[in-house]
């Protein structure tokens, strides 16, 4: 697949997720980050993939608004640029249940120690938006993760470290969580909350390179 640029853009992340920010910054894209603001606990969903997939849409939405709303053009940066707006949202599916971030240390204890030794996938929801025209391109990636079985001491140890409460699933990769998941199946940019080849190909259906987003 080809791409050929047709536009120069800016990358507006509808999130305040670090892991998100550094993942974008390692590919060489430094977004302009404009925080959402919806309330996830508003949304509601039996399947895995429509809730990661609504909650994406829904920030990425919500930030579009925001610009139409106060950007100088629209949606259009004030050096020319059009903006492409990105929303994502992640939970695991694990025994049955969707599960998003924890409501506190006692249930991300509660999760880890019925994870520990088995397996869940991970759906993380992608929405882009052109602020601009308002066309949008949407998809949700899964990958599979198997964890490690923790012991006791394990699990007081990460949850007191209160990462866990930050995350959907209750862990991470790329933090303290990397040294208990033994096994990713499908790309681990999925768990991080954002999947850089899935990334491209909304950017594609946008005719855009992702050499446009690159940083000088």
């Amino acid at each position: 697949m080809t791409i050929v640029s047709t536009t120069s853009a800016l990358l507006v992340l509808a999130s305040a997720s670090p892991a998100r920010l550094k993942t974008l910054r390692a590919a060489g894209v430094e977004p302009e980050v404009l925080v959402s603001g919806v309330d996830e606990s508003t949304v509601d969903a039996m399947d895995a993939d429509v809730l990661a997939g609504t909650l994406a849409r829904l920030k990425a939405e919500a930030v579009a608004v925001r610009l139409r709303l106060h950007a100088p053009a629209a949606g259009v940066n004030a050096d020319g640029r059009r903006r492409l707006v990105l929303g994502c949202d992640s939970v695991l599916a694990f025994d049955g249940a969707i599960l998003g971030k924890p409501t506190d240390a006692e249930d991300a204890r509660k999760r880890w120690h019925a994870m520990r030794g088995r397996e869940g996938v991970l759906h993380t929801g992608h929405c882009l938006i052109d602020a601009v025209t308002d066309e949008l391109h949407e998809r949700v990636a899964r990958t599979t993760v198997r964890f490690a079985d923790l012991s006791d001491a394990e699990i007081d140890a990460y949850v007191a470290t209160g990462e866990p409460l930050h995350v959907a699933g209750a862990f991470t990769i790329d933090g303290l969580g990397g040294w208990f998941v033994r096994e990713v199946e499908g790309d681990p940019g999925t768990v991080v909350g954002l999947s850089l080849p899935l990334l491209r190909d909304l950017l594609a259906a946008h005719d855009v390179a992702v050499f446009d987003l690159w940083s000088d």
